[in-house]
Parts: structure tokens; C-alpha cells; sequence
């Protein structure tokens, strides 16, 4: 069963910013940025309330940018989906969940290592080169 309702558009949409996002990350760091993607669309708290849809989650734009950089700036992100990264996204949102991303909603690439915190919110854990953060204990409980 899905954790939340999506369409064929809504995963390639998905499966575009995986690839921009993490694609020198290989399937694993593909499948922790849909992770990500998921627990946001969840967990209507904090920065994230009222997203209601992955395209939702996508195109938010927080402080006058969308909150995934790729979405600006990333070239891989308008090309076409393809089928390696659809099948990744659907299994991201029929469930697939992981440690560090199991339930991160934030990610960043430092060039360092992690810092301990990012904006207040507990280090989950590192793939390769991005950090994993999931909410403070009791903040957002919809996503665990």
C-alpha cells in the first residue's frame, strides 16, 4: 500500500529529482532523496504543512526558492524520466523506508563532514556526500 496517493506523473516527477539530486549517489542515495520526498508529503508539520502531493513537495518554495536546488539549477532534473528511476520512486512511495532517510526531511551536502545539528534538527546519519536530519523527538510525530 502507498504511503501517499500519487499518479504515473507524480512518479516520474519523483524519479527526475532523485536522479538530480543523487545520481553520482548510485540506486541507494537515489532511494534515500525519495525518502525524503515521501516523509515530506507525510508529515504536514514544521516546514512542511499542507503539502499535499509530490508535485506539492516538489515545486515548494521556502524563503523565495524551491527547496530542492535542483528544481533552479539542476539541468538533469527537466530531462525526461527514466525507467531505472520510476521503478526506484514507486518503490519509495509503496514503502520503502531506510536508515538515514527512514525519517529525514532534510539532506544537504556540506563538503565536510556532517554537523551534529542543521536549524536545530538531529543528524540521522550520512550517504556518501549528503547528511540526513530528521525532526527533533515529538515535533513531527506523522512521519515516524
Amino acid at each position: 500500500m502507498a504511503i501517499v496517493k500519487y499518479t504515473s506523473k507524480d512518479v516520474a516527477l519523483m524519479a527526475r529529482m532523485m536522479r538530480a539530486e543523487a545520481v553520482g549517489e548510485g540506486k541507494q542515495g537515489m532511494l534515500y532523496v525519495g525518502n525524503v520526498i515521501v516523509n515530506r508529503a507525510k508529515g504536514d508539520c514544521l516546514d512542511f504543512q499542507n503539502l499535499r502531493s509530490i508535485r506539492d513537495v516538489i515545486f515548494q518554495v521556502q524563503g523565495g526558492n524551491y527547496s530542492f536546488e535542483a528544481v533552479q539549477k539542476g539541468n538533469l532534473f527537466y530531462q525526461r524520466a527514466r525507467a531505472a528511476e520510476k521503478k526506484l520512486a514507486r518503490k519509495n512511495l509503496n514503502f520503502w523506508r531506510q536508515h538515514p532517510a527512514k525519517y529525514a526531511l532534510w539532506y544537504f551536502n556540506p563538503y565536510a563532514p556532517c554537523p551534529p545539528t542543521w536549524y536545530g534538527e538531529p543528524l540521522a546519519g550520512r550517504f556518501k556526500n549528503h547528511c540526513y536530519y530528521e525532526p527533533a523527538a515529538g515535533t513531527c510525530p506523522s512521519v515516524y
